[in-house]
C-alpha cells in the first residue's frame, strides 16, 4: 500500500531553513505555495530554503503551486477593517471586483456575501442612508486585503486561468514545481486549458490537481477525473457553497467517487486549525484526519497552520503521526 503523502503550506511562519528542516524531520513530504498572495519570483528565497532543507533531510521535496484561477478576491485594503455584527456597509466601502459589485447591485434582498473563507458573513438589503443596496454585517470579523469573496448561488463567468497564472507556469520547472493545483474547477474544459498551458510551458511531467470548491465541481466530478492526476477536496470554499452541515456528506461522496474511479484524492482545510495558536489539536481534528485516511485519501494538507501558525513543525508531527496510525488501522 502506498504511503499517504503529508503536505504543509509555506509562508512567513516557516520561511527559514531550520523550521523547514524540522518540518521535514517530522514527516512532511512537500509544501504548497499559494500564488494568490505571492509569486514564484517573490517567494524565491523561501523556495531556496525549502530545497536546501529538503536536501539536508534527505527528502526529494514536492512543491505544489496553488494558482489564482477563477477565484474571486477583494482588492487591496490599506489597513485591516473591523466589521461588527449589525454594522451597515456600503458596497463601495469594500474593494470588490467589478463583477461582484455588478452582481450585488442586481441581487435580491438578503443575498449572502461570504468573505475570507466564510469567516465574515454579510447580507444585502435596501438602505435609505446609502441610497441603494447596503450590506448588513451578520457575522463580523477583521477583513484584510486579497481575501476570498463568495456569493452563494451565484456563478461568475471568469477564465480558468489568469495571465499571471500562465506567466507562473513558464517558470515552474525553474523553481522545482512538481504539481499545479487548479482552484474552483467547474468543468473538464478548465482542466484541459490548464493542461494545455502546462504542455506549452514544457511542463508535461508536472501533475495537475483539481480543487473541488463549488457545486459545479461536485456535479461534474466524474467528467473531471480523467483530466487530472488528483482531486482535492478543498473544504474551505466548498463549505461556503452549501450549508456547513452538508459538507461532511459532500466529502464522503467525493471520496467514494474517487475510490471507485481509482483516482487519488487529497483532503485539505482546517485539519489542525486549532494548532494555529495551540500546541495540542482537538480530539475532533485528529479524528477528522484519521477518517480522511480510512476513506482512502492519498494525501492530506495543512494550510494556515504552517504558513502563519505558531507551531508549524509540531502541526506536521500531529498530522504525520495521526496518518500513520490510520494506515495501520486500514
Amino acid at each position: 500500500m502506498r504511503r499517504v503523502r503529508i503536505y504543509g503550506t509555506i509562508g512567513p511562519a516557516c520561511k527559514d531553513k531550520e523550521t523547514l528542516r524540522q518540518m521535514f524531520k517530522e514527516g512532511m513530504d512537500g509544501v504548497r505555495l499559494n500564488l494568490s498572495h505571492t509569486s514564484l519570483e517573490e517567494a524565491s528565497v523561501l523556495i531556496e530554503n525549502l530545497h536546501a532543507a529538503a536536501n539536508e533531510s534527505g527528502v526529494k521535496p514536492e512543491l505544489l503551486i496553488d494558482m489564482q484561477g477563477p477565484e474571486i478576491r477583494i482588492g487591496y485594503i490599506k489597513e485591516p477593517v473591523t466589521m461588527a455584527d449589525g454594522d451597515m456597509i456600503g458596497i463601495g466601502d469594500i474593494p470588490f471586483p467589478e463583477a461582484v459589485q455588478k452582481a450585488l447591485e442586481k441581487a435580491d434582498h438578503g443575498q449572502e456575501v461570504l468573505l475570507d473563507d466564510g469567516k465574515i458573513l454579510l447580507k444585502s438589503e435596501h438602505s435609505l442612508n446609502l441610497n441603494g443596496i447596503g450590506l448588513r454585517v451578520v457575522r463580523g470579523g477583521i477583513l484584510e486585503s486579497r481575501k476570498s469573496v463568495a456569493l452563494p448561488g451565484y456563478t461568475f463567468k471568469t477564465p480558468a486561468m489568469t495571465e499571471n497564472d500562465r506567466d507562473q507556469l513558464k517558470r515552474a520547472k525553474e523553481y522545482g514545481v512538481t504539481a499545479v493545483m487548479q482552484p474552483f474547477v467547474r468543468s473538464r474544459e478548465d482542466l484541459i486549458e490548464v493542461r494545455s498551458a502546462l504542455d506549452e510551458s514544457g511542463c508535461k511531467d508536472i501533475r495537475l490537481l483539481a480543487k473541488i470548491e463549488n457545486a459545479d465541481g461536485i456535479n461534474r466530478l466524474k467528467e473531471l477525473i480523467p483530466h487530472c492526476d488528483e482531486i482535492v477536496i478543498a473544504r474551505g470554499d466548498l463549505g461556503n457553497a452549501m450549508d456547513l452541515w452538508e459538507l461532511p456528506a459532500a466529502q464522503k461522496h467525493i471520496s467514494a467517487v474517487c475510490r471507485e474511479a481509482g483516482r487519488d484524492f487529497m483532503v485539505v482545510t482546517q485539519m489542525l486549525d486549532s494548532m494555529t495558536h495551540r500546541q495540542v489539536p482537538t480530539r475532533a481534528e485528529v479524528s477528522d484526519i484519521f477518517n480522511a485516511v480510512v476513506d482512502g485519501a492519498s494525501s492530506v494538507m495543512v494550510t494556515g497552520e504552517t504558513a502563519a501558525g505558531d507551531y508549524p513543525a509540531l502541526a506536521i508531527r500531529y498530522l504525520y503521526r495521526t496518518v500513520r496510525e490510520a494506515e495501520k488501522f486500514k
